[in-house]
C-alpha cells in the first residue's frame, strides 16, 4: 500500500513541474512589454541563486560565525570592485583564519 503512495507523489511532482514549465510557453506568445514584469523576470535567476547560496555559506563552515563574517567581507570586497576570484580567495582565507582561532 505504501508503494502506491510513492508513485502518486512522483506523479503529482511531475505534473506540477510540467505545468510550471509549459504554461508560460503556451500562454505567453507575444513579447512582454510591461517594464515591471520584465524587471521581475530579469532578477529571478539572481534571487534564486542567492536563496540557494546564502544559507549554504553559513552552514558549510564549522562555525556559522566564520561563515557570516566571510559573507560580509565578501560583500564588501565585491562592492569595492574585487573580482570573483579575489572575493572567493578572501572569503576562504577569512574562514580558515577564524576557524583556526575559534575552534
Amino acid at each position: 500500500m505504501q508503494e502506491h503512495n510513492i508513485y502518486l507523489y512522483i506523479l503529482i511532482m511531475f505534473g506540477v513541474s510540467y505545468v510550471i514549465r509549459v504554461l508560460p510557453l503556451t500562454l505567453i506568445r507575444k513579447p512582454i512589454k510591461n517594464r515591471f514584469v520584465q524587471s521581475f523576470l530579469y532578477y529571478v535567476p539572481y534571487v534564486t541563486l542567492a536563496v540557494m547560496t546564502f544559507p549554504a555559506i553559513t552552514e558549510a563552515t564549522q562555525s556559522p560565525i566564520a561563515g557570516l563574517v566571510a559573507l560580509i567581507v565578501g560583500i564588501v570586497a565585491a562592492w569595492f570592485g574585487a573580482s570573483l576570484f579575489q572575493v572567493a580567495v578572501t572569503c576562504c582565507g577569512i574562514v580558515l583564519v577564524l576557524e583556526l582561532f575559534l575552534c
